[in-house]
């Protein structure tokens, strides 16, 4: 395979965009692909710098859109397969003995949770895929309640292929300005952790307002 250097802006032979751009160099393809599963078990390597910046190397000829689209998906897969196993290894058993010690939340949240996920969990593992966050931490439950494998793999591979195909191609087409996705992609990353800890806090303050209520009453 003839590998050329990524002439990148901004110094990428620095920081995580320098160490993707070295994987793809070196490896092709199946650098990109263990670049993107590493990014899945440790979510602080950012999905919105690998995934543009392997679409830049495909538009320089480093390697093809098709392989970056598909190592970066089976990368997706594998990250996500290790998730789901730690969550089989946690099991309902010790999710539910973890969940006892917590404050100010009752198994019944817990079971009402379970519950949920029967109902719509494909369709959280599929979405949950293209969400910011959420990406590598709906494996977890998925495993705890030993979803189907072949059918976890398949709404994972598909999800993610979804989510890998816009910002490869959006960093294909950007060219040179590969990087600009990353500014873009953060701001979602952004809005979707400020709902998160704005539910939370919403959650924290009913419960307090329930006990509060219940002493009263006592």
């Amino acid at each position: 395979m003839h590998l050329m250097t990524l002439a990148l802006p901004q110094e990428p032979s620095d920081g995580i965009a320098g160490w993707a751009a070295d994987l793809v160099d070196a490896m092709g393809g199946p650098g990109a692909g263990l670049a993107i599963a590493l990014e899945n078990l440790f979510p602080p390597l950012p999905s919105e710098v690998i995934l543009p910046l392997t679409g830049f190397a495909a538009g320089q000829g480093v390697i093809s859109l098709a392989s970056a689209l598909f190592w970066t998906t089976l990368g997706s897969v594998v990250g996500a397969l290790v998730l789901y196993w730690i969550g089989m290894l946690v099991g309902r058993k010790r999710m539910h003995a973890i969940w006892a010690k917590l404050p100010l939340v009752k198994t019944s949240d817990l079971d009402r949770t379970e519950q949920w996920f029967e109902r719509h969990g494909t369709k959280a593992v599929f979405i949950g895929r293209m969400v910011p966050i959420f990406r590598s931490l709906i494996s977890i439950p998925a495993g705890v309640e030993r979803m189907p494998l072949p059918v976890f793999a398949l709404l994972t591979a598909l999800g993610s292929l979804v989510w890998n195909t816009v910002l490869v191609m959006a960093g294909y087409w950007l060219g040179d300005q590969w990087d600009e996705v990353e500014t873009y992609v953060g701001v979602l990353s952004k809005v979707v952790l400020a709902a998160v800890l704005v539910a939370i806090v919403v959650y924290v303050v009913m419960r307090f307002r329930g006990r509060d209520r219940r002493y009263h009453a006592s």
